[in-house]
């Protein structure tokens, strides 16, 4: 019972380490591949600890300040005067990647 223990303990230490690196690792490539006029939208993105327990843990990662412009640079959106602006996909290569890269980390800490 106490190897059980020690390797669930184990377990969640290295689950609360990828998910760790792995939000940074999504923030730096959203703010790499984010359209920049200013870049302060590239800036804005950042990781927030959403929820945490002693065997989960929840990182979230948001625009801080540009949270209205994501939906819209993502999917594209009208203009003004008629005709659309094609969208620029940067959230969703980056959720896509953060997921293998989570499930990879995950597998090689517990193998």
């Amino acid at each position: 019972m106490r190897g059980l223990t020690e390797y669930a303990d184990l377990a969640d230490t290295a689950m609360k380490a990828a998910v760790k690196k792995t939000a940074t690792s999504v923030k730096k490539e959203i703010s790499a591949n984010a359209p920049k006029r200013t870049g302060r939208y590239a800036k804005s993105w950042a990781t927030k600890k959403t929820k945490e327990n002693s065997h989960s843990l929840e990182i979230t990662v948001h625009s801080k300040n540009r949270y209205q412009l994501a939906h819209l640079l993502e999917k594209g959106h009208a203009k003004r005067n008629g005709g659309r602006v094609p969208g620029k996909p940067h959230i969703a290569p980056a959720e896509e990647n953060g997921a293998a890269l989570l499930e990879s980390l995950i597998t090689k800490e517990l193998s």
